[in-house]
């Protein structure tokens, strides 16, 4: 369990408070996602890196390492660190990886991404969140990361084919556009389902695509033009 502190104190100066939120993300990736088995030296050193409190509403930035989502406003959370991290492994991605995320929230699972590759492009249909995300990512240093508002269900067709995609609100089926716009080789990892969710991976071949369930999700539902086409 995560040892958190309090912001009451006047006294501490800003590098002591950054420097326990340092120690905050050494536990949560030592406790909550380590012990977990995920094994990505790349992944694990993003999220050691990535501020996830300043990712939340200043309100919940004490609860920010704690294992489990936390809500961002607009009826959207931020993930889950452990669900971030094995999403984020799944896709097995290295610097030159062009990589696509559906739902960028509050644009943390965006900066986990610009951590390993050079080429993220995030998609959000929340426009409010989407100019807050790409104003925070800015101002954090992510200049590669490309927010656009909007619908994701289509993609990003002129930025195609991407090496992955991840989908980090639940479509009641897979989006065929997505799938579509994946390199052979390519990864698409998307939580799927109504009620009952589960996070899927999938892997495009050039005989066809190959899903595997990896486990039982929780995820806000995909909105706009997915939910019409059910």
């Amino acid at each position: 369990m995560l040892s958190l502190f309090s912001c009451s104190g006047q006294s501490d100066s800003g590098d002591s408070v950054e420097s326990r939120y340092a120690e905050l993300r050494q536990q949560m990736v030592e406790q909550q996602i380590s012990r977990r088995d995920v094994t990505d030296e790349a992944v694990l050193t993003a999220m050691r890196r990535v501020p996830r409190h300043v990712f939340v509403p200043e309100k919940y930035r004490r609860e920010a390492y704690r294992d489990g989502p936390l809500p961002i406003g607009h009826d959207q959370t931020i993930s889950q660190p452990y669900i971030v991290a094995v999403m984020t492994e799944l896709l097995r991605l290295d610097s030159s990886s062009k990589v696509l995320e559906i739902g960028t929230g509050s644009g943390y699972q965006a900066a986990i991404l610009a951590e390993i590759s050079d080429s993220v492009y995030t998609i959000e249909i929340i426009e409010a969140l989407a100019v807050g995300a790409d104003s925070l990512l800015d101002s954090l240093g992510y200049t590669a990361v490309q927010v656009r508002a909007g619908d994701g269900y289509r993609g990003w067709p002129e930025k195609a084919p991407f090496d992955a995609i991840i989908v980090t609100a639940a479509p009641p089926r897979i989006p065929e556009p997505l799938v579509d716009q994946l390199k052979i080789g390519g990864r698409m990892v998307v939580p799927v389902g109504d009620f009952s969710q589960d996070l899927i991976l999938i892997t495009k071949k050039e005989e066809g695509v190959i899903k595997q369930s990896i486990f039982p999700v929780r995820f806000v539902p995909m909105t706009g033009e997915v939910q019409e086409k059910r």
